[in-house]
């Protein structure tokens, strides 16, 4: 199994943090504007986007269409953080395009499964998960 690790990485969450801690990451770019998702898409061009689920809220189901009809965006993946599991919006979020959904009490179990960290791990880099779970507790 070859393992992919994205260079490019748009973070859409709010502006909970100091921009510091975005200062170790060069390849992650954070949106905290509903609205500047697409102009940073269309800037950065990323690998990865990851949705903070809460945060874009009514506006997720939108931007996902979007992404999804346009071809300019086919080879970008993206990752859903969520609080909690929820089949009926997650089967949702899968239908829309989310690739990959991450949930903050698997995460931050603790009694974390190897196989759950390998998944992510071969996604995003670990020290950007990491990142995205302490910046969001």
């Amino acid at each position: 199994m070859i393992r992919t690790r994205f260079k490019k990485v748009l973070l859409v969450a709010p502006e909970i943090f100091p921009n510091q801690l975005l200062a170790d990451f060069t390849n992650v770019k954070h949106v905290s504007s509903k609205i500047g998702v697409f102009p940073a898409i269309y800037d950065i061009t990323p690998d990865v986007i990851v949705f903070d689920y809460e945060f874009m809220g009514k506006d997720l189901e939108r931007t996902l269409r979007r992404i999804q009809v346009n071809k300019f965006y086919n080879k970008v993946k993206i990752c859903c953080f969520k609080n909690s599991v929820n089949e009926n919006t997650d089967s949702f979020l899968k239908v829309l395009g989310v690739d990959h959904l991450i949930y903050r009490d698997e995460l931050t179990a603790s009694t974390k499964s190897k196989s759950l960290l390998n998944t992510f791990n071969s996604v995003i880099d670990a020290s950007i998960v990491k990142w995205v779970i302490n910046v969001t507790q």
